[in-house]
């Protein structure tokens, strides 16, 4: 496995003392942007669209090098890793990379399943059925398919292969066929394992909305040797259940196992400590592709913004992170925030607030910013309470937006990307988004443009998600509304630190419920109410 070059030359001591004092020289004596507090213009103007349409081409000539991905756990992230890096120093930062460990999933080819009796048949992935991230590798022919405590009729409430005791009449060797309920997944395919499985079948509750096949995670790599385990319809699971029996041909060749994986953090210098602004994108993408809206395009912009910082004395210090393992259920910042909650809980009290720009250039966007205040989206199933002060942060950008005469809409918290950790500990919160698999209105098509009835991206997590398929004009609008933000935030963020209290925002008022952003672990699936 690769390891990047800042991981092998920083690791094991800091930079040599001339050039620290040649980074906090060259910052301490940086010009301020021209312009009052308010007048985020100059900022602006430092950050541009050929700028960051060059940190876009770095990203995709890694993934091109790279099997076409750059998914934490593989070089390609590592490279990524070490441009971000890269950038950073040049432009004065004194950038540390946190490791953590995660994970790691890869599917080498698509799974197999076919009917090998009482009637032949070949089924479709991923249309029928496909692979649960951390299934293993294994080959099964014709395997006897048992249901599991279940009559394969529609319900949400199914507690099929939950307990030891489900398995007890199963026949070891056989292929367990359980519907989708209660318990996480994960319970179900390691109770299925114990009993001597060769195989784990999951299908979809088949209630209204959960007909189609499930794309599901275990949330870790199975105990050795592990099990091929497969998301399928409702449709076939009442195929694979013929009380007379059925058998089953299965393959799945994966890489399932624990890797090393990096965040990236740079701070300014300067400004108060205890009113830290803190802006974040996640850099890896899924294996599938090279992830250059998803989420190159924050990536970049962030590390644009960044370099523009560089030339500013904040009144409040600015953090800028990069997140690893995003695409694997938030695991970089959920790993950032709970070392800092378990080993220096003033330090995360510091943080005044935290911004989030995942994916800002989808080709059929729409300008969405996160409900902060909850009014468009209430808490609920699909959406999680914005801490005290996320409201003023969103009512920030929509005003931004305003005074360029630009639309934009709300977006839930729904948990679905690194913000997540952050309200879940009471942190203001706030940032854009542009769309992903979800489709564009009518309402939205009228004023935005594009194409109504079209996902806001086509290609999201998909190996089509290359540089070409990022939509330059919302790069340029939601970039200049991040540097808005963040130069505001830098010079004043007193809206924020004092809303409702006259004094910090209270914290403890967030909700963790939401913060899966990929896959449920047996709940319903919230692709469809992305971020």
């Amino acid at each position: 496995m690769h390891t990047p070059k800042h991981v092998r030359r920083w690791m094991g001591g800091v930079a040599a003392t001339s050039a620290a004092v040649l980074v906090a020289s060259s910052l301490s004596s940086a010009p301020t942007y021209a312009g009052p507090v308010g007048d985020s213009s100059a900022f602006r103007n430092a950050v541009t669209p050929e700028g960051i349409a060059q940190h876009l081409t770095a990203l995709q000539s890694i993934a091109d090098v790279h099997d076409g991905t750059r998914a934490s756990g593989t070089e390609g992230y590592d490279q990524s890793v070490d441009y971000v890096v890269s950038r950073l120093r040049t432009a004065g930062y004194t950038p540390t990379v946190q490791t953590f460990e995660f994970p790691f999933f890869r599917e080498n080819s698509p799974s197999t399943l076919s009917q090998t009796s009482p009637d032949a048949t070949t089924y479709t992935n991923p249309d029928d059925f496909s692979s649960m991230t951390y299934s293993a590798t294994g080959t099964v022919t014709d395997g006897a398919v048992v249901p599991v405590d279940t009559t394969v009729t529609p319900t949400d409430t199914s507690t099929s292969g939950c307990e030891a005791s489900d398995f007890a009449d199963f026949p070891t060797g056989s292929v367990a066929l359980m519907q989708r309920g209660t318990c996480p997944f994960g319970d179900k395919v390691a109770n299925a394992q114990t009993a001597g499985a060769v195989a784990a079948i999951v299908f979809n509750r088949g209630t209204p909305g959960n007909e189609g096949s499930v794309a599901g995670t275990l949330g870790a790599p199975q105990s050795d040797p592990g099990i091929p385990a497969l998301g399928a319809s409702f449709a076939l699971g009442q195929d694979l259940s013929d009380p007379a029996g059925t058998t089953v041909n299965i393959t799945s060749d994966t890489e399932s196992e624990i890797r090393d994986t990096y965040n990236v953090h740079a701070e300014t210098p300067g400004g108060k400590a205890k009113n830290t602004i803190q802006a974040g994108a996640h850099l890896d993408s899924v294996v599938a592709g090279p992830g250059i809206n998803d989420n190159g395009s924050g990536s970049a912009s962030l590390l644009e913004v960044a370099e523009a910082m560089a030339d500013v004395q904040p009144r409040n210090k600015v953090r800028f992170s990069w997140w690893g393992a995003e695409e694997l259920g938030l695991l970089g910042s959920e790993h950032y925030v709970a070392d800092l909650a378990a080993n220096d809980p003033a330090a995360l009290q510091r943080i005044a607030l935290y911004l989030n720009f995942d994916m800002v250039g989808s080709p059929n966007y729409v300008r969405f910013v996160y409900d902060g205040d909850n009014s468009a989206y209430p808490v609920g199933p699909g959406a999680a309470e914005g801490p005290t002060g996320s409201g003023q942060i969103e009512a920030l950008f929509h005003n931004y937006f305003r005074s360029q005469d630009l639309a934009s809409d709300e977006t839930p918290f729904s948990g679905r990307s690194d913000y997540g950790p952050f309200i879940a500990e009471g942190i203001p919160a706030g940032g854009l988004f542009t769309g992903a698999e979800g489709l564009k209105t009518a309402a939205q098509a009228a004023v935005y443009g594009g194409e109504a009835g079209v996902a806001y991206d086509h290609c999201y997590h998909q190996g089509c998600d290359t540089q070409g398929n990022v939509n330059m004009d919302a790069i340029d609008e939601m970039s200049d509304a991040m540097a808005h933000a963040v130069y505001t935030y830098a010079l004043n963020a007193s809206s924020v630190t004092q809303a409702g209290t006259g004094g910090k925002a209270v914290r403890g008022s967030g909700t963790g419920e939401l913060r899966r952003k990929a896959h449920d672990y047996d709940a319903p699936n919230h692709h469809a109410a992305r971020r």
